[in-house]
This record gives C-alpha cells, structure tokens and sequence, in this order.
C-alpha cells in the first residue's frame, strides 16, 4: 500500500454524534421511503415490510464488518482498502469503484427529486416537469458541493439542520399514522412473513431494493480519517444508523400498506410519502413531508458526495486513479480536484438524464441498478473482514459471531440477490449496473501496469493495527486541534 507522504484531510473535524448524524443521513430515511416505495411495493407488493426487515438482518453483518475492519485500518477509501490488503488489490479496486460508480449515478437519482419535491411545494403539477426538476436539482447539487468543498465542520453543521428537521417531521407522522382511522386495509402480521412473496427470484428482487433503503450508513467509514477515535466511533456509528433508519423504513412501510390503495401507490411513484401525509393530515401533512424528503434527498448528496470524492481520493493518493485525485486544498482540507471532477460528471450525466423519460421512469432504474452495485462492495467487505480476523475468531463466542458468521452470512445474502435478480431486471438497470462496474476495469489494468503500490499490498491482520496510510503535515494538524471539544460532540 502506498504511503504517500503529503498533506491529509482535516483531522479529528467529527464526534461521535455528528457521526451518528452523518450515518442517519447518508442512509436518507424520507428520500429512501419516498423515492423507492413505489418501486419495492410494484415488485413484492405487500411483502414490502418483509423486504425491509429480512434485508436488515444480514445488513446488520455488513455494519459490523465495516465496524470490525475499520478497527485496523484506518483509511477514507473503506472497502477500496481493505478488501484490497484482504482477498485481492483487482477486487478492492472494484469495491471502491462500485462504490464510486453507485453514487455518481444516485447523484442523478438524488438530484432529481430534491427538484421536483422543491416545485410541488410551489405546485404540484410543476413537480413532473423533468427539464424543471433538473435545473432546480442542479442547484441544490452545486450548494451540496460548495458545502462539501468548505470542509467536514461545515458539512456536519448542515447536515444537522436538515437531518434534524427531516427526523422531527417523519417522527411526528410516525405518531400520526399509529392514529389514522381510514384506512385501506388492516395491518396482517402475515406482511413480515414470506407468503407475499413471488418465489425467491421475487424475494432476491424485493431484498435488491431494500438495500437501496439502508445504503449510506457507511459514509462514517469514509470519514475514518475525518474523525476523533475513529477505530471506535465509524463502525458504532453506521450501526446506529442502521437500526435508527430500520425502525423508520419498517414504521413507514406498514403505514402506507394500511393506509394508501395500490391504485395511489401506482400514481405517484415519485411521491408517495408526500401523498401518505395529505392522507394523515389533510391540508399540511402532504407539505411537511415534502420538507421532509427534500431536505432528507439534499442531505443524503452531500453525505454521498462524501463517500464518492473520499473514495476518489484514497484511489488517488494510492495512484489507482490521477494522483491529482488525491490532492488536498491547502485552506479546507478537502480534496478538492475530486469534488470538481465528481461534480462536472454527474451534472453531464444529470442533464442527459432528460432523454431517458419522467422523474420516476429514471428512479426505477437508477435505484435497481445501484442496488446491484451495492451488493458488489458489501458483499467483498462481509469476506474481508473474516479473512482479516481468521486468526482471532475462535478466541471468543463475540468474535466468532459478529466477526465472522455475521458478516459472513450478510456477505454472501448480498452475492446471492445479485446473481438472483439479474433474472428479474429491465436491460437498462443491468446495462447501467454491470456497465458502470465494467468501466472500472479500464484504469484498474492501466494503474496495475503502471506499477502502483496499491497492487503490492501488506496483508490486513487484526493481530496487527494499522495506521492510517497518510502523514498530516503540521499545519493540518494543528487546524485540526482548534476543534477538539466542539458542542456537537457528546
């Protein structure tokens, strides 16, 4: 691995809450309900909450090996990392890269509804103008990227405002719902079972988008570089975000099951909770939900436009990309060259989004496409983390499990719905998700040739620690120290 002596990001910037806050965030509990609800109740129907809740389970594994991996290895590329000093330096590329690749297409997917859900609360009608949304989306990406450019405090602070309103709006909803008394059908316990389901290819399918719901927690790894304590603080706060963000899918979910007809489901794909709270409270509940999924789909840009640009910048600082991906910016320490690369990117790509038809007809496939890339990267981490504490899991019952038959069993549940829903995809999810992985095998094999050190890596061992594969100059680390004890630590 290469140690590249240069100037690092900004050190010990985030706490534990403001991490617990980013991991809640990059999950995106309002946008995940609206922008994916249609398209998981339209492939398992009433099963839906069954989706959430057996995919939770084995993403509890990935959580805990993303927590068990960032122990002893501490590096803003995550998974890109560790499954490359783990299996192999070709598999961690594509791990970073499919981490990469997912989220510059959700910064379309993203970007998208945080247009439209700002024009319905103008007017409705506006809300289905694609050419409108994507300009109105386009701004609220380039503010996204001006915050994540300004630095980590500067991140965390918007990230508190808007997650924190999106939170106290959908808790109240929660309360609501509970007491809502028209309802379109009666709760059936039978709705957490297996029988709505259509065979295990329809299961694979519906467990496909469910981890679209829970996607993003990881941003705390991403951030390991980022944060004070790290070693325990990333991997404890993606695990809170998880099962935060269960109890929300899984509360929302059974809501719109019992409340909202499959005709209303099936009319607004694209909008789905803002139609549930018109449902719960007429007249203001279907505006304060709309504030809801729009500050939760502005949020979680950032939170991913984190996750994309760190990756970048370990790939480049390791020079498995343009090393110049890898430079900092001597003010934010923030690597800026990735940022403006990303965001050039995704706004061409934002744009040609047009041709491809209405803001729900772009979702559908975005979101079962990156699904499928998801499951690539924690699939490879769920096997790294058992291969670096091979020699540690028989030393404890606690170690056995959630270090190896946890993660393990959540590793191979994510292979299984990839291979599994391939079947069940339209040509475009699967040319967009097997494409964008297919591309990464270009500067894969031209970096490989080019000698990088990356592809001679030093194995991953828990019975060592690793540090972190940068070395702060002073200055980084002396603006670092002027925020140690900052209120929005616990």
């Amino acid at each position: 691995m290469s140690k590249n002596r240069g100037r690092g990001l900004q050190a010990n910037a985030l706490g534990t809450f403001d991490t617990v806050v980013m991991a809640v965030a990059g999950s995106a509990p309002a946008y995940s309900l609206a922008a994916t609800t249609a398209a998981l109740v339209g492939t398992v129907g009433l099963a839906s909450p069954a989706a959430l809740l057996y995919c939770a389970i084995p993403m509890l594994g990935i959580a805990l090996a993303f927590s068990y991996l960032s122990r002893i290895d501490v590096n803003a590329g995550a998974s890109y990392s560790w499954v490359g000093r783990t299996l192999h330096p070709f598999l961690g590329f594509v791990s970073g890269w499919a981490l990469v690749v997912s989220a510059t297409i959700f910064m379309v997917a993203g970007s998208l509804p945080a247009g439209s859900m700002t024009l319905a609360l103008f007017d409705e009608n506006l809300a289905d103008d694609t050419a409108l949304s994507t300009v109105i989306g386009a701004a609220w990406f380039l503010i996204m990227l001006g915050v994540v450019l300004g630095g980590a405090r500067l991140t965390v602070r918007a990230q508190l405002l808007m997650s924190g309103v999106e939170l106290v709006v959908l808790g109240l909803f929660a309360v609501l719902a509970l007491f809502h008394t028209g309802d379109a059908r009666a709760f059936d316990w039978s709705w957490l079972g297996f029988s709505h389901f259509d065979g295990t290819a329809g299961f694979a399918s519906g467990a496909l988008i469910a981890a679209f719901y829970y996607w993003g927690w990881d941003v705390t790894s991403n951030l390991s570089e980022e944060t004070r304590d790290s070693r325990r603080t990333t991997g404890l706060a993606g695990l809170i975000g998880v099962g935060v963000v269960f109890l929300l899918f899984e509360v929302f979910t059974i809501a719109v099951n019992v409340i909202l007809s499959s005709k209303q489901i099936e009319e607004n794909d694209a909008n789905v909770l803002a139609v549930l709270g018109e449902e719960v409270w007429p007249g203001w509940g279907g505006k304060l939900l709309i504030v809801a999924v729009m500050l939760s789909t502005i949020a979680t840009l950032e939170t991913t436009l984190i996750q994309v640009t760190r990756s970048l910048f370990a790939m480049g600082r390791d020079r498995t990309m343009p090393s110049a991906l890898g430079r900092v910016h001597r003010t934010w320490n923030t690597p800026w060259v990735a940022i403006t690369v990303v965001g050039g990117v995704a706004l061409v790509m934002l744009i040609a989004s047009n041709a491809l038809g209405t803001v729900g007809d772009i979702l559908s496939d975005a979101i079962s496409a990156i699904g499928l890339q998801i499951a690539v990267y924690y699939g490879l981490a769920g096997l790294a983390v058992v291969v670096a504490y091979r020699k540690t899991l028989l030393k404890s019952v606690g170690n056995l499990v959630l270090g190896g038959l946890w993660p393990l069993f959540g590793s191979l549940f994510m292979f299984w719905i990839f291979v599994e829903s391939l079947g069940e995809l339209s040509g475009a999810a699967i040319a967009i998700g097997l494409g964008g992985l297919a591309v990464g095998l270009v500067p894969m094999l031209w970096y490989w040739k080019q000698g990088s050190d990356y592809y001679r890596p030093a194995k991953l061992d828990a019975t060592r620690t690793v540090e972190a594969g940068y070395i702060p100059d002073d200055r980084t680390a002396a603006r670092a120290g002027a925020y140690e004890g900052l209120p929005t630590d616990f």
